[in-house]
């Protein structure tokens, strides 16, 4: 019984590691469109950070492969809007504790100016 559980357990390991690349090659996508795809996230990751961008794409197997090139730009797009999102959620986060900070120091210097005005 114990044995079963374990290679159980090892599996959902396993399943859980599985990369975007072997994600979409399980899910019925050609190799080609799961390398594009891995390459074009990579560089849709970097592109908006203008100091690391490095792009990662085969060109010669962009340019003949409509396939690959399908997936590098798939890949791309939807990781660089993904980080794009991501930021504009932090901004906003940010923002809202922007507020609260100044909040919470103008509330600070009103009891300070009371406690001053009452000696």
């Amino acid at each position: 019984m114990n044995t079963r559980w374990v290679v159980l357990w090892c599996c959902l390991v396993v399943a859980g590691c599985q990369s975007t690349h072997d994600q979409l090659l399980a899910e019925g996508y050609p190799p080609a469109f799961a390398d594009g795809f891995q390459d074009g996230c990579g560089s849709g990751r970097q592109s908006l950070d203008i100091m690391k961008g490095q792009y990662k794409k085969d060109v010669p197997r962009f340019l003949r492969d409509t396939i690959y090139a399908q997936g590098w730009g798939d890949g791309f797009r939807q990781c660089q809007a993904q980080l794009e999102n991501r930021s504009i959620q932090d901004q906003g986060r940010d923002s809202i504790w922007n507020d609260r900070d100044r909040a919470w120091e103008q509330q600070k210097t009103q009891g300070a100016a009371k406690a001053y005005r009452s000696h």
